[in-house]
């Protein structure tokens, strides 16, 4: 048990860092209303657990400790569904509504559809 919540931990801090990296380059060179960086990071998050469980599931067993790391950690770590709550609350008070819905829609369309890419991109490993 406190080995697996070590590897979510550690997989968890990875994928904060990795997130706070993409949220710092995002902000830098891209300047909109739209916000960019969860956007990427959900939906590059969701291609990589798609990715994932479809070449750990074929590879190793149910509770393999990659799992906890990637999977649970990383990618728990590296996507934020508070951000993408919180950025949709702004935008709807700011009265930016027709950007709240595209974003909520894009964003809930394309991580659905990364998931399945990275499933099925799995099969190839």
């Amino acid at each position: 048990m406190l080995k697996t919540i070590l590897l979510v931990g550690i997989g968890g801090a990875i994928g904060s860092i990795f997130r706070y990296v993409t949220h710092w380059i995002t902000t830098k060179y891209f300047q909109s209303s739209f916000p960019l960086s969860t956007f990427l990071v959900n939906v590059i998050g969701s291609l990589i657990i798609g990715l994932l469980i479809g070449y750990l599931g074929k590879y190793f067993p149910e509770n393999h400790p990659l799992k906890f790391l990637l999977i649970v950690g990383f990618c728990g770590g590296f996507t934020t569904f508070s951000s993408f709550a919180l950025e949709n609350y702004n935008l709807l008070q700011t009265n930016q509504q027709f950007m709240a819905y595209l974003y909520i829609i894009s964003s809930i369309v394309l991580t659905i559809t990364a998931v399945g890419i990275g499933n099925y991109l799995a099969k190839y490993l």
